[in-house]
């Protein structure tokens, strides 16, 4: 039932390939577009808490990678799928091991 809720973007019957294709390579560039432009009005000093931040959050892809690869029944999508678990997997990791080495940076040390 999960990936009904992918109809809408990824599986529209009566539309051709060809403009399944231009629609979603137009709200690719747009997320492109808009992520580039939020990331550079970051000042420097804010940026790495901020990465840090949302790399944490990116555990929203994986539950996104996992929904599709589910939904897939091709074996080369499950495995693109399982590739994109993985990549958001070392994402969400890498998010929390450096959020913790920047707070122990401004932690009081021990004696």
């Amino acid at each position: 039932m999960p990936h009904l809720l992918l109809l809408p973007l990824f599986a529209v019957e009566t539309e051709d390939p060809a403009s399944q294709f231009i629609r979603l390579l137009t709200v690719f560039l747009l997320a492109m577009w808009v992520g580039f432009e939020v990331i550079m009005k970051v000042p420097q000093r804010l940026h790495t808490p901020l990465t840090s931040g949302s790399n944490a959050i990116s555990g929203i892809t994986v539950v996104g990678a996992l929904v599709v690869a589910g939904a897939l029944s091709s074996g080369f999508g499950t495995l693109l799928g399982l590739l994109a678990v993985v990549l958001a997997m070392i994402n969400v990791v890498g998010g929390f091991v450096v959020t913790h080495r920047m707070l122990a940076m401004f932690s009081p040390k021990k004696k």
